[in-house]
């Protein structure tokens, strides 16, 4: 039986009455747990450690796999200690990979719960849970004859990606790139990346180390880059090398020839005098006093688990019912106050008193 034909039988409504109330996708795991009508799952095929502090997992996605686009994220999951744990990882990959693999890297965190257990414990055989390929962060249909990769640290996994599928197109326009690091042992891809460099002409390799050559800024980049106006820039690392580039571009009114890439929530402070209240957990019975922290970080100094991922407003794991009352998006400054909503608890801080489904 083909693999449609087969995947129209399991998803009939007979079937899905019988498996009930977990799924097929449940019963299916409990056989071979790559098995999925829906859901997207992979097999650890290799794991390496390029640098002390990062783990990249090359992945072996099952038949729902729909593939990346150079510079996409997937959301990555993973049961560690019997909870599933999501976090959001770049896909390092070329666009166009002929084998089907996808690659990963993850800079591990020391207090991380994910990056950590990947690092310790990610082995070949291993079976996570993967989203399709997500995010904005791509070339457009017809790329420029000048593109600028600007990354810092772990950012430089989703344009290696793009890194990658120009050298697969092969890209006859040129290419700068500039990526910031500790120093020479915390670069990723070190090796990799120079010998694209020797093996192309038209690539600008330059590696900049802060105790060395000091932070970014508009004259290291003159340095660097001096023609960097012209290019289509990309741009992806800690918040303060994405700001101070994305601080630089519009002062020059070159915003629309920036591309960026973000991980990490930027928090914006709450309106003078917002009122703490009081936070009720209906369904637990549990009540706490308002101090300003977010929905997630508030349920979980209460002692609850709701389940959550990664923490930046990405994934929506921790998407939960607000029954009453008005909270503020930490993000943008954004207050709702509409009864009944769906809100994600790690991103959104109450406004006075609150109620949630949970």
């Amino acid at each position: 039986m083909g693999w449609r034909r087969a995947r129209k039988v399991l998803t009939s409504r007979a079937v899905t009455a019988l498996t009930v109330p977990h799924g097929v996708d449940r019963y299916l795991g409990l056989i071979n747990p790559l098995w999925s009508v829906n859901e997207v799952r992979a097999a650890v095929a290799d794991v390496t450690h390029p640098t002390p502090s990062s783990v990249t997992l090359t992945l072996r996605p099952n038949g729902n796999w729909d593939g990346a686009q150079a510079g996409q994220y997937v959301r990555l999951h993973v049961e560690v200690d019997g909870m599933r744990r999501t976090r959001c990882f770049s896909v390092a990959g070329s666009a166009h990979r002929s084998d089907g693999l996808v690659e990963i890297t993850a800079k591990v965190n020391p207090a991380g719960t994910v990056s950590g257990y990947l690092k310790r414990h990610a082995r070949p055989g291993l079976v996570v849970g993967l989203s399709q390929a997500e995010g904005g962060f791509v070339l457009p249909a017809e790329v420029p004859g000048h593109v600028l990769l600007i990354s810092g640290g772990s950012g430089i996994t989703p344009v290696m990606s793009i890194l990658r599928t120009l050298a697969d197109r092969r890209h006859t326009g040129r290419i700068t790139f500039l990526h910031y690091a500790s120093g020479p042992d915390d670069v990723v891809y070190r090796q990799e990346l120079a010998a694209l460099a020797a093996a192309g002409p038209r690539l600008t390799l330059i590696h900049a180390y802060p105790r060395q050559h000091g932070r970014f800024s508009k004259e290291q980049l003159l340095e660097f880059a001096p023609d960097y106006a012209d290019a289509l820039c990309y741009c992806c690392g800690p918040p303060s090398l994405m700001d101070a580039v994305g601080s630089l571009w519009r002062a020059e009114g070159l915003g629309d020839r920036l591309r960026v890439e973000r991980f990490t929530t930027r928090i914006t402070a709450p309106p003078a005098g917002d009122p703490a209240g009081e936070v009720r957990f209906a369904r637990s019975g549990v009540s706490v006093r308002g101090d300003g922290r977010t929905l997630l970080e508030q349920a979980e100094s209460a002692g609850l688990r709701p389940d959550h991922g990664c923490r930046m407003g990405i994934c929506h794991t921790c998407t939960s019912v607000k029954t009453s009352g008005a909270v503020r998006n930490v993000l943008d400054g954004t207050i709702t106050a509409e009864p009944g909503e769906r809100i994600q608890l790690c991103v959104n801080a109450p406004c006075g008193d609150v109620e949630l489904d949970i």
